[in-house]
């Protein structure tokens, strides 16, 4: 390229220099070096200039070449997309049918395990409340027994100390202190079974409740974002299990 620019102020250098042609703009420049200095020109020229010409002359052709290409690369990205897009589709809806199928196999799970538990429950809350009773009746029959009993030997000890004034208040005292003792027994003991149901009661509902939340958990895990339809009217929360 300095061969060129050298080459091209020589020839400027030619014409500036030419003789001027008298009454007009014109000049005599010596044909051989200015035919010379093209030459070099020429021949300074690198060979890209050639390819660059050829290039701008298949423009158009290379300009529909690519645009016929980007739109062959457009349809294969396009169906490439596609399948892409449909196989993904199609992933999705396994794994959410999968992930259905699992979830509705965990609530039978637990609703199997809560229905178990709530008749256990119920088995154990019946073999309490009948041995509660059990137990109430025969401490209360133990107490009337004990309370009749002391009674008739009150009531015997009075008819034999009748003429004894002090005596027979004293016996009476002591009468009225048995049964009330009787009856403190009696009452204590009945607390005692009424406190030993109502533990087995908390424990058994701490048992359903963590059931019931297993069951609410896996249900709004299920069916986040897309709330299911509870039949035949339902709650939804677990708490029907118990009826």
């Amino acid at each position: 390229m300095y061969r060129v620019f050298e080459s091209l102020d020589a020839l400027v250098t030619v014409v500036e220099e030419a003789r001027g042609v008298p009454m007009t703009a014109n000049c005599v420049v010596p044909r051989g070096d200015v035919l010379e200095l093209l030459d070099d020109v020429r021949e300074a020229l690198p060979g890209e200039l050639d390819d660059a010409q050829d290039v701008l002359d298949r423009r158009d052709e290379l300009v529909d070449d690519a645009a016929q290409e980007a739109e062959q690369t457009r349809s294969s990205a396009r169906s490439d997309a596609e399948q892409m897009v449909a196989e993904a589709r199609a992933e999705a809806e396994r794994t959410v049918a999968e992930a259905r199928a699992e979830a509705e196999q965990l609530l039978a799970h637990a609703r199997h395990d809560a229905e178990r538990n709530i008749a256990e429950g119920r088995r154990q809350y019946t073999e309490l409340t009948d041995r509660a009773t059990a137990d109430a009746e025969r401490i209360a029959q133990a107490g009337r027994a004990a309370h009749d009993r002391y009674i008739a030997d009150g009531q015997a000890e009075q008819a034999r100390l009748v003429a004894q004034t002090e005596v027979v208040r004293a016996a009476q005292a002591e009468a009225t202190r048995l049964v009330d003792e009787a009856d403190a027994e009696a009452d204590r003991l009945r607390r005692e079974c009424d406190g030993y149901v109502d533990a087995k009661l908390a424990e058994f509902e701490e048992t359903l409740t963590k059931a019931l939340r297993t069951v609410t958990r896996g249900r709004s895990h299920l069916y986040r974002g897309h709330p299911a339809p509870v039949p035949n009217g339902r709650t939804g929360t677990g708490m029907d299990l118990i009826d």
